[in-house]
């Protein structure tokens, strides 16, 4: 199964980074958010992907045209340019890098990857997003409903800490990961391809008149996730998953890992 993943946007909210590179790029840890996204899916066998690339393609590509010799011992006969590669340490991934236009919307950027997606069920989501959502258990509840269409619902992270006080002293303060109440798109979807004869063009939004439309239709359903969930729009919410990495501290890490 195939999994697109939206990686084109100019990611205007994080711009002290993404003026260099484009969103699913900015770094937490050692790697770029495209890879950690990556590894939720990879964690459940699902290792090919379609990236949707736009604002800034040329640094997504490098960092794929490179993987392999990061990770691996080299031998380098500098006169010829020859490159053998020793005992890589890198995924069997197979990984798809399509241009679907700068300033093209998020509905366009799917409708097209039409002749990438083909004719059997996809997953998609958003290049900043990170869950520790059970990708099997989501095929699951989407093959058992039958509808074209499943988003992943989750609650939005609290804005606010909680503080513990005694008295007038502050003995503990505590971010809180989640909302108690309401849900949002989360990202995470599974797709049938009819999904795409409701994106007209690449003006369009997939979050407005194509899911709207689906919901009407009695096409969409969602699968309720309530772990974690962070997405990663502002420079705070970069650093708070960058120190949950650094403090090992991940919960999207899952089984594998490269």
């Amino acid at each position: 199964m195939k999994v697109v993943i939206l990686a084109g946007g100019l990611g205007l909210r994080l711009s002290e980074h993404t003026d260099r590179c484009p969103k699913p790029m900015v770094p937490i840890g050692e790697h770029p958010m495209l890879w950690h996204i990556m590894q939720v899916y990879a964690a459940h066998e699902i290792e090919e992907f379609v990236i949707a690339l736009g604002y800034k393609q040329e640094v997504i590509k490098d960092y794929f045209t490179k993987f392999t010799q990061r990770g691996s011992d080299l031998s380098i006969d500098l006169a010829t340019g020859e490159c053998e590669v020793h005992a890589s340490r890198t995924p069997d991934w197979k990984v798809h890098l399509v241009d679907t236009g700068e300033r093209t919307m998020t509905g366009g950027r799917l409708k097209r990857l039409r002749k990438w997606i083909g004719n059997e069920t996809f997953m998609m989501t958003y290049g900043d997003g990170l869950a520790d959502i059970d990708i099997y258990e989501l095929l699951t509840f989407h093959r058992r409903h039958g509808k074209l269409a499943t988003m992943t619902a989750v609650r939005p992270p609290a804005r606010f800490g909680c503080l513990h006080l005694d008295g007038q002293s502050v003995v503990r303060f505590d971010e809180k990961p989640q909302a108690d109440e309401g849900w949002i798109n989360g990202g995470f979807f599974v797709l049938e391809p009819e999904v795409l004869e409701y994106i007209s063009g690449d003006e369009v939004m997939w979050e407005r008149v194509p899911l709207e439309k689906l919901a009407a239709d009695g096409e969409l359903m969602a699968y309720q996730h309530g772990g974690f969930w962070q997405p990663m729009d502002t420079l705070r919410e970069q650093r708070k998953l960058e120190a949950m990495w650094k403090k090992g501290e991940a919960p999207w890490m899952m089984v594998k890992q490269y």
